[in-house]
């Protein structure tokens, strides 16, 4: 019998995440055919066909479905050996910059196992913006931040690609109008960005209903329903949800997020980088 080998199931899982080979390639850091000769691989090692055509991209076969909840599974005890293995005598401090997208969601996980595998490691949170946290991770106060991605920049370990959604109050808007209300993050902010932009090649009228410097205010303003606000799934609970197609709002890119190390970044710090690398990625 043969073996299923942990960095196909990861290729495999970023596709089923990504929704796409080329979001797949992107999050692996692999080109495009070989994250297609890594799926062919594994449709030898199973047997079976795991992606068929679907529209014009592929989709999962009921052989693909079965297999996402082992990989997910035989990727978890992967990591915990691999944490116990690593980290029960490293000592030493790590010092984490995040935003909140990860903060409130993903990462408290993570850490957690991180912490009962290196039980001699102090860590260090600090949340805030992308600019803040990219200016204190160059300034050597942090070792490992998670910021949106703006540009390429060498300090980068892992890539995180996500979906930008419109988002709105589970019970829709308060008041139906044609000009599509935003609540917004004060700039500069990536999001921001891409929903003005979007709204202004489809001709669509906005205006600025709610702006924050914290996703706490975007909460507030969406949940009231007196605005719309563009982010990942990751914002989307506690009454928050994915607008309805009714709107008609312009589809958004891809947000993307980075890890990066500080250039004294210890091992230990290395080893939660790729920690969180292999597990944030945001499940279909």
């Amino acid at each position: 019998m043969e073996t299923l080998d942990p960095d196909l199931l990861k290729t495999f899982l970023a596709f089923v995440d990504g929704g796409s080979l080329a979001r797949a390639a992107s999050a692996v850091g692999r080109s495009p055919s070989a994250v297609t000769a890594q799926m062919q691989r594994l449709e030898e090692i199973v047997g079976e066909p795991l992606l068929a055509p679907q529209g014009r991209g592929r989709g999962l076969t009921p052989a693909g479905e079965d297999l996402v909840g082992h990989a997910r599974r035989i990727l978890a005890v992967h990591t915990e050996a691999w944490l116990a293995l690593k980290g029960a005598r490293v000592g030493g401090r790590i010092a984490i910059g995040t935003t909140q997208d990860f903060a409130d969601h993903g990462l408290p996980e993570l850490l957690r196992a991180f912490a009962a595998s290196h039980p001699r490691v102090r860590i260090e949170l600090r949340v805030g913006r992308s600019l803040e946290l990219g200016s204190a991770l160059q300034a050597g106060q942090l070792d490992l931040a998670i910021t949106m991605r703006h540009a390429p920049s060498p300090d980068e370990a892992f890539l995180i690609s996500e979906p930008m959604l419109w988002l709105c109050s589970d019970k829709g808007l308060a008041t139906r109008q044609d000009v599509v209300p935003l609540a917004l993050l004060d700039p500069y902010c990536g999001f921001r960005e891409a929903a003005l932009n979007a709204l202004d090649a489809a001709g669509r009228r906005y205006r600025i209903a709610a702006g924050s410097s914290s996703l706490a205010g975007l909460r507030s303003a969406v949940n009231a329903g007196v605005a719309l606000t563009p982010r990942t799934r990751r914002l989307a609970h506690s009454g928050i949800v994915e607008a309805s197609p009714d709107l008609d709002l312009p589809p958004l890119p891809m947000a993307g997020f980075a890890i990066r190390l500080g250039r004294e970044a210890a091992r230990p710090a290395r080893d939660l980088a790729e920690l969180l690398g292999n597990g944030l990625a945001l499940p279909p």
